[in-house]
């Protein structure tokens, strides 16, 4: 692996503004992220994980409305301040995000086939078989009737079968930095278990970069290599994820994890993150 992370990123900050009033997302995140590793990011609703990924490549509105402030480095590259025609062809070629809720990030009104050939199309014009492309994407996503899934619509498919379309659109395109933002949110423990490992499989055969968010300790244990946990935009542990795990430092941290279900536990409900962080 290059001594050079694939992404750096250094003091990223996301204001928004409206009229008089200002609202800090995020501020002083920093973190690598190498060819092959995956980093996931914890934290609750509104910690501003999503907003820090989405700053890289230029996702959230144009100043003034949203300030992003900072550096976000791909192969030595600056993201922040680049150009919109630029910033273009890094979005789905370089850095692939995989969004919540497939059924509503899948335009209802094109097949499957179509969505994933129009990134092929605009990402990869050397392509000249988009169709072939698009079977072998959805080949990848281990979907055992690619032409039938192609042809149809998304309102056609189950939950889990939306979110390896999802994959899939992401992956056509091979880039280098997946960001997967809940990629398991409203799917059965069952769909979660099989998205999780469809997606270490792939960073396994294609050593790509994977920057996972999440609420959910449970998903990180076996799945990153690095966790770092936000809490009002800000960054409150990181570190190699058996140890942030095995010994958080921070309170908030042992909140999370304490709040993840276990076997064996003779709890009538589930201890609540304001309750663990509750002076005793």
């Amino acid at each position: 692996m290059s001594s050079e992370p694939l992404l750096q990123v250094r003091d990223l900050g996301v204001t928004f503004r409206s009229g008089s009033r200002t609202t800090v997302a995020a501020t002083g995140v920093s973190f690598d992220l190498g060819a092959g590793e995956v980093l996931a990011v914890v934290g609750e609703s509104g910690s501003g994980k999503s907003v820090s990924s989405l700053a890289l490549t230029g996702l959230l509105p144009p100043p003034p409305a949203c300030v992003v402030t900072g550096s976000a480095k791909l192969s030595g590259v600056e993201l922040i301040g680049m150009d919109e025609a630029s910033l273009s062809r890094v979005r789905g070629r370089r850095i692939a995000y995989i969004f919540q809720e497939p059924g509503t990030s899948l335009n209802p009104v094109y097949d499957i086939g179509f969505q994933i050939g129009e990134a092929v199309r605009l990402h990869r014009p050397d392509k000249k078989d988009v169709a072939a492309a698009v079977r072998r994407a959805l080949e990848d996503v281990r979907i055992d009737d690619p032409g039938r899934v192609a042809r149809s619509y998304p309102h056609e498919l189950s939950g889990g079968m939306q979110q390896r379309a999802m994959i899939a659109m992401a992956l056509a395109c091979r880039p280098d930095v997946l960001v997967a933002d809940e990629p398991t949110t409203a799917l059965d423990v069952t769909i979660q278990k099989e998205i999780m490992d469809l997606l270490a499989r792939i960073r396994a055969e294609k050593r790509m970069a994977i920057l996972l968010i999440t609420h959910n300790f449970g998903i990180v244990a076996s799945f990153a290599d690095h966790v770092q946990v936000m809490r009002n935009g800000r960054i409150v542990e990181h570190g190699r994820t058996a140890e942030v795990m095995g010994s958080p430092r921070d309170d908030y941290t042992r909140g999370l994890i304490a709040c993840i279900p276990r076997l064996g536990q003779r709890r009538r409900r589930l201890t609540t993150l304001r309750e663990e962080l509750r002076p005793r």
